[in-house]
């Protein structure tokens, strides 16, 4: 593990060897985030459940469950690790560091907790370099511990990575911890020195054999390294001799790709072993199967998730512990009651897209990070849900741009969410990698990447030249059930898609009409047989209108709806009708003192028709549809 590279998660099922048989019919994971905005919040413990050990929700929405602040001396928590132990108590010890209080400077200590219910834990912590400074007072780092039982000494091992000021090789040191689980009975001594050095060491026991997965190197003859990945050692006995292999058995070994933070767990009710692993340079977690720990398959998998874990770990738990779990911690709906424009105000929201299901109204936003950014930074999308267009509810961030492994960009641009044969499909664009789709059984998520490639690329956008063209894909599906998709920057494009939702029908087209000044956003709506696109125009943007008797046009130009929207370049809409009553959705940079260009905000105002079917000019508004009759 090196400086500036983020750790990992590790979703390891510890189990102790010989603990008392239960019926495990679900898993606990234990996790720091990754990707918020404050650093701080993220070095925090927090937990998630699934019952699959493949689709997880958070727990607590993804809040943590202990406050860093009082379970450690640095002030942060990084790579915890749970253990069921022989007493069926919990025990769990993590990286005591605050990377956002201190960098990546030394950090000699670690955390230790025990509970016997999951739901109140005991903490101590320890600090080698202070406590046992005859070994350890030249300590730079200790990181990433771990736990397991010693069916021999009958006492849990408590394992780690050491790194000394003086020193740049990274080997495992351990030592047993005392009856209460408050410490070490004796000085920790050297477990396991790998060839090249190691991180992120995890044991698993399988038929006589203890396995240590690790991340591991190769060096060539002048010490530069030139190959790393997951390796593993053996022993029958966590004493050691331990035998070092020297094949790589992580997909990515020989590509450009790296990985750590490697697991490896067991499936509940199952002889299969997942091995699970961090590609850290971008966000992604990704797993392969075995059943002798020694050969996996060759084609990664990926999991669904609603948060964004870093190095953690996971434990099988019974139907009552989950029950348990749930209603602790069962994510609770953040519901508000906005007084006005902008409608949200404790996150930046951008590019609205809105769907009618049922007797709800979900509303998909883009997500700029925090106020007074310098460009667009937008990592992921957010999705609000309300009954009367009054009081609304947040639910977890169901879709990241790292769900889509092709999206080098980094870039989660504007959406667009439709329903369809019973499943919720999302299309987002990347800025220069391209259109994608997501789907998901729920209107909330969390989302999964469908195709595992782009929908549509710059390739697809045959009048264009520039990086961006492919973007801001919006929805229509017309009343004989055919789903049409329009998109573009500069040009405006669209198709029909098949039926599947995840593929284009037939020849791509443009739209063109005269006073058509194209910038981007389209979005088409109908009403009593007619079509509206509406499309931002010229920059800083103004949203304009057409009409036309079919979705294909011709449109005829009808004029500007929305003029420059405050303290802000971009504008982009959405059109809803909703209980009877039609809206308008937009965002500016409203929010003061920090909203701008790149910091935008959602705001919802009424639209309304003249008797001819034109459109009449929206008129923004501070109240917005409070003001509404």
């Amino acid at each position: 593990m090196k400086p500036l590279i983020t750790l990992v998660f590790i979703g390891v099922i510890s189990v102790s060897i010989h603990a008392q048989k239960k019926s495990f019919e679900g898993y606990l994971f234990a996790y720091f985030e990754g990707d918020l905005q404050n650093r701080k919040q993220e070095e925090q413990l927090r937990f998630a459940v699934s019952d699959d050990a493949v689709n997880w929700k958070a727990l607590n929405n993804n809040e943590p469950i202990l406050n860093s602040d009082k379970i450690s001396q640095s002030g942060g928590i990084r790579d915890p690790h749970i253990l069921r132990g022989e007493d069926n108590h919990f025990y769990m010890v993590a990286t005591d560091m605050s990377t956002a209080a201190n960098g990546w400077k030394e950090n000699p200590g670690i955390v230790l907790l025990s509970s016997k219910n999951l739901m109140d834990w005991k903490h101590k912590s320890i600090n080698l370099s202070k406590d046992y400074p005859g070994k350890f007072a030249n300590a730079y780092w200790v990181w990433a511990p771990q736990t397991i039982f010693d069916p021999e000494a009958k006492k849990y091992l408590i394992y780690f990575t050491v790194k000394f000021k003086d020193d740049d090789k990274l080997d495992f040191y351990s030592a047993y911890a005392n009856k209460d689980f408050t410490g070490f009975e004796a000085t920790p001594t050297l477990m396991f020195s790998a060839k090249h050095g190691a991180i992120d060491g995890d044991i698993i026991y399988k038929d006589g054999l203890f396995h240590m997965f690790f991340k591991g190197n190769t060096k060539d003859e002048n010490g530069k390294e030139f190959e790393n990945g997951i390796k593993q050692a053996t022993s029958k006995s966590l004493q050691g001799p331990w035998e070092e292999h020297f094949e790589y058995l992580d997909f990515y070994a020989d590509k450009k790709t790296t990985v750590e933070g490697s697991s490896v767990f067991k499936l509940n009710n199952s002889d299969e072993y997942i091995l699970m692993y961090d590609l850290y340079s971008s966000g992604r977690y990704e797993f392969q199967r075995s059943t002798d720990l020694f050969n996996f398959t060759k084609t990664p998998e990926s999991f669904t998730k609603d948060f964004h874990p870093r190095h953690g770990s996971v434990i099988g738990i019974t139907k009552k512990e989950m029950n348990r779990l749930k209603k602790n911690w069962g994510n609770k709906p953040k519901t508000f009651v906005p007084t006005g424009n902008p409608i949200f105000t404790h996150k930046y929201t951008a590019d609205p897209a809105a769907i009618v299901d049922g007797k709800t109204l979900w509303l998909y936003t883009g997500h700029d990070y925090a106020g007074g950014q310098k460009g667009y930074n937008m990592k992921d999308w957010l999705v609000f849900s309300t009954n009367d267009m009054k009081t609304w509810t947040e639910h977890p961030v169901p879709l990241k741009i790292t769900d889509f492994t092709w999206a080098t960009s980094g870039d989660a641009y504007a959406g667009h969410v439709a329903k369809r044969n019973g499943k919720y499909y999302w299309y987002i664009s990347t800025n220069w990698n391209g259109i994608g789709v997501a789907v998901a059984d729920k209107p909330e998520g969390p989302f999964k990447d469908a195709l595992g490639k782009p929908l549509l690329t710059n390739d697809d956008c045959f009048a264009s030249t520039h990086a961006w063209a492919c973007i801001d894909p919006a929805i229509f599906v017309d009343d004989d059930g055919q789903p049409w998709i329009f998109w573009g920057n500069g040009q405006c494009y669209y198709a029909k898609l098949k039926d599947n939702m995840i593929e284009i029908d037939g020849d791509i087209k443009q739209i063109n009409f005269d006073g058509f000044s194209f910038t981007e956003a389209p979005w088409v709506h109908k009403r009593k047989n007619k079509y509206y696109l509406t499309y931002a125009t010229g920059f800083p943007e103004k949203i304009a209108y057409a009409m036309a008797d079919t979705v294909e046009g011709p449109y005829e130009y009808k004029g500007i709806l929305n003029e420059i929207a405050g303290n802000s370049n971009t504008n982009h809409q959405a059109v809803a009708t909703f209980k009877g009553k039609d809206y308008f959705i937009y965002h500016n940079g409203g929010i003061q003192t920090d909203g701008s260009s790149y910091s935008r905000s959602v705001c919802i105002d009424k639209l309304e028709y003249n008797s001819d079917g034109t459109i009449k000019p929206i008129i923004m508004t501070s109240k917005g549809i409070s003001a509404s009759k």
